[in-house]
């Protein structure tokens, strides 16, 4: 049987690691390539172009905080699944009845309001890749550039296993199902991953209030940790000063 070579072990890349290194031990495969430079402007353009047709995509891992880089983070590959077993809305259902019934005297945000329809394309704006990249570019003094195999921006957390929300879900595949209808709906690349951190950009901002605060709900199931002002005037806040018009979209999981 013809067997063929890792994607990451068919590119001529510059300096830095191949790693497989998870919290149960050594990979069957790299996870990952992570360079042994900060990143420079520039570089995560370089990086898609040689890569992408490999199905490689790049991604900043942030050690800004001072958190060691992704050999420390305890990857779990092995204990994820795939994002498209799951369906999105329903991940954010169970996710917002979760925190519902963490959380009293919220009883105007009892019911799931469903998903925030997709806003329409800004005319003339960046490609969402393109986005992606300038967006890696202003950040890149904040960690070092890595490249995932995955076929699709969405998917590089679960690729390598990632465990930065482990205390909210402990299958990051789920995140990522959630992140896949982002990426259909508001252009969203997952730009940078930090040991408990997540920023994207994002190709198609919601552009009016009414789509801002029906996305805010998302954001609350996804990752309630980001809403960090008093319920319910804190998602009215969020939704104007982080999601309309915003075109990066951060996230932290305690």
């Amino acid at each position: 049987m013809t067997t063929h070579p890792h994607p990451l072990a068919r590119l001529h890349l510059p300096g830095g690691t191949l790693l497989d290194a998870t919290g149960d031990g050594p990979w069957h495969e790299p996870l990952l390539w992570y360079a042994d430079r900060p990143a420079r402007p520039g570089d995560w353009a370089r990086l898609y172009e040689a890569g992408r047709p490999l199905g490689l995509l790049p991604v900043l891992m942030e050690t800004g905080r001072g958190d060691d880089g992704p050999q420390d983070w305890e990857l779990q590959p092995g204990r994820t699944s795939d994002p498209g077993d799951h369906d999105a809305e329903q991940v954010l259902e169970e996710y917002w009845q979760d925190f519902r019934f963490a959380e009293e005297g919220l009883e105007e945000l009892n019911r799931w309001p469903g998903t925030a329809p997709a806003p329409a394309a800004a005319p003339g704006g960046l490609s969402p890749d393109r986005l992606a990249a300038e967006t890696a570019d202003i950040i890149s003094d904040s960690g070092r550039l890595a490249l995932i195999p995955a076929l699709r921006s969405a998917d590089i957390p679960a690729a390598i296993g990632w465990s930065g929300p482990l205390n909210h879900d402990n299958d990051v595949a789920r995140l990522c199902a959630v992140l896949r209808s982002w990426e259909d709906r508001f252009g969203i690349r997952v730009v940078s991953l930090g040991f408990d951190t997540m920023k994207v950009s994002v190709g198609r901002p919601p552009g009016t209030g009414a789509e801002a605060y029906a996305l805010a709900a998302e954001h609350l199931a996804f990752c309630p940790d980001a809403i960090d002002a008093e319920l319910p005037e804190g998602l009215r806040m969020y939704a104007d000063m982080e999601l309309l018009g915003q075109d990066v979209w951060s996230f932290w999981w305690d």
